[in-house]
């Protein structure tokens, strides 16, 4: 094993950071890393924003319910869905390109791309010895972000990526087991032979909440999820999307 997979493997989120802001130079390392990523056709489909500003930290902080982790960080990226550039260059080149960035696959292209640029950043930052949070809590509000960071028509901010020094770090979440996630050839999914891996995996994390709360807590991850699952979550955001032309 070497050490890129051991730190792919010995990934955990960090929620609490010390008070100590990154250099520019790892900032600049961190994005050109994001930059080293993958993208769709040359395409370049993302934009990242920086967040250093206190006010505008603390704003963010409160929409997406995460203050600490946020406002803590020693840098808080923002990683955008982004064709703005993209209407930039069809208006350079004198050609209509509208109806191609505003389809609903180059909003995944943009989508995809930006993940694929925050992996790396996540990666690159634990490899420096970082700790990593994603901040999923942005979508909340995607408006109020955009007014935030000045976004432009055609970029919508998918989520947050909190970067620092870690004060505390916490135990590595069990994942489900690899016959639950990898297939070969085709999808497994005899109901019985499903539950019963689902079965096996609520005992595993069971086990760790026990362990990790001295037997305050004893969640089944099948509990756990269901109950996130029951009320739907953001159904604003198919609309505030298209509202910012894309995914039409």
């Amino acid at each position: 094993m070497n050490q890129t997979i051991e730190t792919i493997l010995n990934h955990r989120s960090v929620r609490d950071f010390e008070d100590k802001a990154l250099t520019k130079d790892q900032i600049a390392t961190l994005v050109d890393c994001a930059q080293a990523a993958s993208t769709s056709s040359y395409l370049q489909a993302y934009s990242i924003v920086g967040v250093t500003d206190p006010d505008k930290k603390q704003a963010l902080a409160k929409l997406a319910i995460n203050s600490n982790t946020v406002v803590d960080s020693g840098h808080f990226f923002v990683f955008c869905a982004d064709m703005y550039r993209h209407q930039m260059i069809g208006e350079m080149e004198e050609v209509d390109v509208t109806p191609s960035i505003e389809s609903t696959e180059m909003f995944m292209v943009g989508s995809i791309d930006a993940a694929l640029a925050a992996q790396n950043t996540a990666l690159a930052a634990e490899s420096m010895g970082l700790g990593i949070c994603y901040i999923g809590g942005l979508r909340n509000d995607m408006g109020l972000v955009s007014e935030i960071l000045n976004l432009p028509n055609h970029c919508v901010p998918l989520f947050g990526l909190a970067v620092g020094y870690p004060a505390v770090i916490n135990d590595k979440k069990p994942r489900l087991p690899r016959v639950n996630v990898y297939h070969e050839n085709s999808y497994e999914s005899d109901p019985t032979h499903y539950k019963n891996q689902l079965e096996d995996y609520n005992q595993t994390t069971m086990d760790y909440y026990k362990e990790r709360t001295n037997g305050n807590r004893q969640d089944k991850w099948t509990t756990q999820i269901s109950k996130g699952l029951i009320n739907p979550n953001r159904l604003y955001v198919g609309e505030f999307v298209k509202s910012r032309g894309l995914n039409n």
